[in-house]
């Protein structure tokens, strides 16, 4: 259950992905969002969910002959990432990352004056309103994070059946496009309604981002770091 647990979490921390919420923001303010937001997210399922299971079934078809080394591995791994992800986490949480941004934005004015702020390439793109386009970009920008790779390695080495293998995955990235699916089914549900809470959304989390994703890193490192010791001190 432990396994499980931190993969779920692991998909939760997924979620918060800049260029993901940037693309949804991008897409809320365009004229047809719902048909730009499903071209993205059949693009997202279709490279999340295919490298995923590629990903998977290559580690499962070659867990059987390591499993001894798998009990020694597995709780470094959990130590290793548990104290990355708490690092993380605090940095987010303590304003680290954004006094290191702040600063190189700082330097940076100095020697070359202020910044031009532009557009991205998948914003001036996806404000063409195509969804070929958007399909397009869904799935080049749902290639895996650090996250992704860590919940498919746990994936794996759970050793279940296939079809629960595959299940898995798909309800990985199912949770991972939280921010594209729950917006869709408002728009169909409840246009007017949805409308405004993604602009209330946007607004929460352009304020609220750092600090959301920092307690969720920092958290699963905690988990992680408990998990790796017991596993080290009981087997």
């Amino acid at each position: 259950m432990g396994d499980v647990f931190s993969i779920f979490v692991l998909s939760l921390l997924a979620m918060f992905n800049p260029t993901l919420l940037a693309a949804v923001t991008v897409m809320m303010l365009l004229p047809d969002p719902k048909r730009l937001i499903t071209g993205y997210l059949l693009g997202a399922y279709l490279a999340s969910i295919g490298i995923g299971m590629a990903i998977v079934f290559t580690l499962h078809g070659n867990s059987s002959g390591v499993e001894t080394s798998k009990r020694t591995l597995s709780p470094v791994e959990d130590l290793a990432f548990g104290v990355v992800l708490g690092i993380v986490g605090w940095a987010l949480l303590t304003g680290r990352v954004k006094q290191a941004k702040e600063s190189r934005k700082r330097r940076h004015e100095e020697k070359h004056g202020p910044k031009e702020e532009k557009e991205s390439l998948p914003e001036r793109l996806l404000g063409r309103g195509s969804m070929r386009i958007s399909f397009a970009i869904g799935a080049l920008l749902s290639l895996p994070g650090a996250s992704y790779f860590i919940a498919l390695d746990k994936i794996a080495k759970l050793d279940w059946p296939v079809p629960t293998t595959a299940l898995a995955v798909v309800v990985f990235c199912l949770i991972q496009q939280t921010f594209l699916e729950v917006p869709l089914v408002g728009f169909h549900l409840a246009p007017e309604w949805t409308q405004g809470a993604v602009v209330r959304f946007r607004e929460w989390i352009a304020k609220n981002a750092a600090r959301a994703a920092g307690w969720v890193a920092l958290t699963l490192g905690v988990l992680m770091i408990i998990r790796g010791t017991a596993y080290l001190i009981f087997g």
